[in-house]
């Protein structure tokens, strides 16, 4: 025990002191091949690798994170450590971030100038304290993302144990047959500098659409007071940037959806996750009553109703008691804005199952902050000072199609100051014609306020700040590196609207 725990100090030590710039030095530690005695517990092997998938019919190229059995991301038991070697099977280089984890900097799955990428073919190791919850992986390079190189990553507590409730894990996903790096430049008309953003030449083919849906949702009152586009501006609020081929629930459509038996009377614990690149969902229950009880893996007051919206990279669990007589219940995610949906269908035994419509009656509208303004934390911020305020804004929009942060590109950004043990506060203010969802690495915070109305809400790593509103976020500054802050549409993150948060150790 004594070699793994000087090993643990040390990697925290590390992380600590790479903030204060000395992490090239340390990087050979804490990347692949680092020595285990041979009495350590082995790690769990998970896998990048590229697998068909049929949709609609259709065969496509696509990236899976998996283990040896074929199981899709992780599940760990309550206690486990995230042991884990990391193959890349990809066939081109790639990254893995841990969505929700709260690592130390070298191990959170961002490639910079100070952490490589993992080349093909090679592994990565990774040992860490993970943090409990519903989680999710995926690919923090380029646009591989958009090619389903994404997984679900849940650590159970033994709460969770001892709850009389099956889980059911469910990761959604909007899907194109096209080469992503062709959908973006549909959006931006060619004339972005890709770079390292096409990677994968024609995943998929040439089959179907993913068209740009420029200005989808265009006011046409006043144009007078209109810019861009040749004397048009954009719409008050665009909804979505692509009009997509598929929506998928665990890489299904209702086409073939996956059933799920569950028992009469039971109790469900549905882990939802929005693993899509650049679609918010409305999450429909149908004739069943849920309750939010987490809400980005951490607890919540319980919230109840049977339509809960969810956009990028935020995650809900929702508890849901199927009636005693039984039957088939479809858990429905229908996308903002629009009649497309996906989803599952839980069915108790003997149930006849219908088929699900890929296509509501109605178009949903947006998702708002109608569930954030009721969420509250169950173990919130301790109330103290704070110690450093920002605000940012987010800026840019659709023509020319690109998102910045204070106007500014990634690249081109300011980053954002801090020293260890800070209680920290951002405000985005969002001046962009889009709602994003933004998501901070390396933290998680607490919801303070919207669209400044203070409020003691959920502690979550991915807040929406709608179109001409804004949110504050609080937390401490526990965690020394360079944190991204970034919206989690991956076609705005791709064009520049990500900034970093800079933990410093205090010296």
């Amino acid at each position: 025990m004594t070699i793994l725990q000087t090993r643990r100090r040390f990697l925290a030590s590390a992380a600590s002191a790479a903030a204060l710039g000395g992490l090239s030095t340390l990087l050979p530690a804490l990347i692949p091949g680092a020595v285990r005695p041979a009495w350590a517990a082995a790690p769990l092997r998970l896998a990048v690798e590229r697998r068909v998938l049929e949709v609609m019919g259709k065969p496509a190229s696509v990236f899976g994170i998996r283990q040896p059995d074929g199981t899709s991301g992780l599940f760990l038991d309550p206690g486990q450590r995230f042991l884990v070697d990391l193959a890349n099977r990809a066939g081109e280089d790639a990254v893995i971030h841990w969505h929700g984890m709260t690592p130390p900097y070298a191990q959170d799955g961002v490639a910079d100038a100070n952490r490589p990428l993992i080349r093909d073919g090679a592994s990565q190791g990774y040992d860490f304290e993970p943090r409990p919850g519903t989680h999710w992986m995926h690919s923090h390079h380029g646009l591989q993302e958009q090619r389903l190189m994404a997984a679900p990553l849940i650590v159970r507590t033994v709460e969770d144990r001892r709850e009389d409730a099956q889980e059911v894990t469910v990761l959604l996903h909007d899907f194109t047959f096209k080469d992503p790096a062709e959908v973006l430049a549909g959006l931006t008309g060619g004339t972005m500098d890709h770079g390292d953003m096409n990677h994968g030449g024609g995943h998929g083919g040439g089959h179907g659409g993913a068209m740009p849906m420029m200005n989808h949702s265009m006011d046409m009152k006043g144009m007078g007071d209109m810019k861009g586009m040749g004397g048009m501006t954009m719409a008050a609020m665009d909804l979505n940037d692509v009009e997509y081929d598929a929506y998928l629930a665990n890489d299904r459509t209702f086409d073939d959806p996956e059933v799920v038996r569950v028992e009469r009377g039971g109790r469900v614990r549905l882990r939802l996750i929005n693993g899509a690149t650049s679609t918010a969902f409305h999450i429909e229950l149908g004739a069943l009553d849920g309750t939010v009880v987490a809400a980005d893996g951490n607890p919540v007051q319980p919230v109840t109703g049977r339509r809960f919206g969810m956009v990028m990279g935020q995650r809900l669990d929702i508890l849901v008691r199927l009636p005693d007589e039984g039957g088939a219940f479809p858990v429905l995610a229908q996308r903002e804005g629009e009649r497309q949906r996906t989803g599952i269908i839980l069915a108790t035994p003997g149930a006849t199952v219908n088929k699900v419509a890929g296509l509501a009656d109605g178009a949903a509208g947006p998702v708002d902050l109608s569930l954030e303004r009721r969420l509250t934390a169950l173990a919130p911020l301790a109330l103290r000072p704070t110690d450093a305020a920002f605000t940012i804004r987010l800026t840019g929009g659709m023509a020319p199609y690109v998102w910045t942060i204070d106007d500014r590109p990634f690249g081109e950004h300011r980053p954002l100051t801090v020293l260890k043990g800070q209680r920290v506060t951002v405000t985005m203010v969002n001046e962009s014609p889009m709602a994003h969802p933004m998501h901070l690495h390396g933290q998680h915070f607490q919801v303070a306020a919207l669209n400044g109305t203070a409020l003691a809400g959920a502690v979550r790593d991915t807040v929406l700040v709608p179109m001409n509103g804004s949110a504050t976020i609080a937390f401490d500054a526990d965690n020394p590196g360079r944190w991204p802050l970034h919206c989690h549409n991956l076609l705005h993150m791709a064009t520049g609207m990500m900034t970093e948060l800079v933990c410093e150790q205090t010296i």
